[in-house]
């Protein structure tokens, strides 16, 4: 049986780069700039992704990134250490960092295009992986030891360069592939959007009410995390910002005790209550969802009670349509973070045509909005596909080219 060869049967060197002092700020073209560790993931080099130096420094030629230089990523996530990338032009204002390394190979026993996806392969993935370092995926670190371990298949190099040559062409075009299906992803998503608009631009003529004229509204708090006895034994389903997300809330992560709903300032709502988050990370603020059970909520959740003005459904649908609008009303406020609260929600001015007219348009909106979420579940099934292609033709090629001998 042939031994199983390895990247380090055809390293000459590898070459580490520097840890720089640098600003958090990104170098511009035309200045010294450190690659981070974006700079090398699956996609092509990518010489943006670099942070300007804080003093002067006249670099040492071998820290420079140059035309032809096959670097690989020694630390970044548990997806994207070990990753190489191709450098197809000098790049004189761009520096090795001491995250990533360049692959000095001996080119007479191995093509560096062929090295490019050899590494990428199933096989040595499974091998960066397995020997990557450290207690959390966030940021996982190999050894130059490891790396020179990796096992390769080492054809000859006119075979090599056929391998490259065919995986270079069939991965051009399902990158082609990807990006049409992401443009179908993100024209079904905004499919979305649009029909929820266009159902309440339909009514800009009919009567608006005041939100907190017309309907009871109120929001929670957060017991204290220091007292057992608020939180045991868990009574009552208790909703977080973070399950406030466009989707009907039947269980929540955690539930405080009756003495907590007594003690702490919080109000059991229905179901059929509305919530929208008022502040939150990232996408969160302005999202809406429907309460279907008994809750409390925390202090960051507005809540409409159940009225005889707006139906649930209706008004739910009116919130997702409003998202960017609510995000909107809070971004011009000024302070450091951007929070809808209590009077600027209450001082809302809602569409109210009577309740079984709202209804009708709940009905032929969720008909409309299943045909566009059905087409973009096959958008996002097929982009998904996609995405798994190139593993797949990486572990056919090489399977294909069988064993170095």
């Amino acid at each position: 049986m042939s031994r199983q060869p390895t990247l380090g049967h055809v390293l000459l060197d590898i070459q580490a780069g520097k840890s720089f002092q640098t600003a958090e700020v990104l170098a511009r073209p035309d200045e010294l700039g450190v690659l981070k560790v974006s700079a090398v993931t699956w996609s092509e080099f990518q010489p943006n992704e670099a942070k300007s130096l804080v003093d002067a420094y006249e670099p040492e030629a071998s820290h420079r990134v140059c035309r032809g230089d096959l670097l690989i990523s020694r630390a970044n996530t548990k997806e994207f250490v070990g990753a190489v990338v191709l450098v197809e032009r000098d790049y004189p204002f761009r520096l090795l960092s001491d995250k990533t390394l360049r692959l000095v190979i001996d080119e007479e026993r191995a093509a560096k295009e062929y090295l490019l996806f050899a590494l990428r392969a199933p096989k040595a993935r499974q091998h960066i992986e397995h020997y990557a370092t450290g207690t959390s995926d966030s940021m996982r670190n190999i050894a130059q030891g490891v790396i020179a371990s990796i096992p390769i298949d080492l054809p000859s190099l006119d075979e090599q360069l056929r391998v490259a040559t065919r995986l270079k062409a069939q991965l051009a075009e399902v990158e082609t592939a990807r990006q049409a299906a992401q443009v179908q992803v993100r024209d079904a998503n905004l499919l979305r959007q649009r029909l929820l608009r266009q159902a309440f631009d339909d009514l800009r003529d009919v009567p608006h009410k005041v939100l907190g004229e017309w309907a009871s509204t109120t929001s929670g708090s957060t017991p204290s995390r220091g007292d057992k006895r608020y939180w045991s034994p868990a009574e009552i389903p208790w909703v977080k910002t973070g399950e406030v997300a466009f989707a009907p809330i039947a269980a929540t992560e955690e539930s405080i005790s009756r003495r907590a709903l007594a003690e702490c300032s919080l109000t059991l709502l229905p179901p059929k209550s509305v919530l929208i988050a008022m502040y939150g990370q990232g996408k969160t603020r302005g999202q809406s969802a429907l309460l279907e059970i008994e809750a409390a909520t925390n202090q960051a959740c507005f809540a409409i009670l159940p009225n005889e003005t707006w139906d649930a459904d209706f008004m739910h649908h009116w919130l997702m349509a409003s998202y960017d609008d609510l995000r909107g009303l809070s971004d011009g406020r000024g302070g450091n973070q951007a929070n809808l609260n209590g009077g600027l929600l209450n001082a809302l001015e809602i569409p109210a045509p009577d309740v079984d007219e709202q209804r009708r348009i709940v009905a032929r909106l969720r008909a409309q909005l299943a045909e566009a979420d059905s087409v973009a579940q096959a958008a996002s099934a097929q982009l998904a596909d996609i995405e798994r292609l190139p593993q797949r033709l990486l572990a056919r090629a090489f399977t294909e080219t069988g064993e170095f001998e």
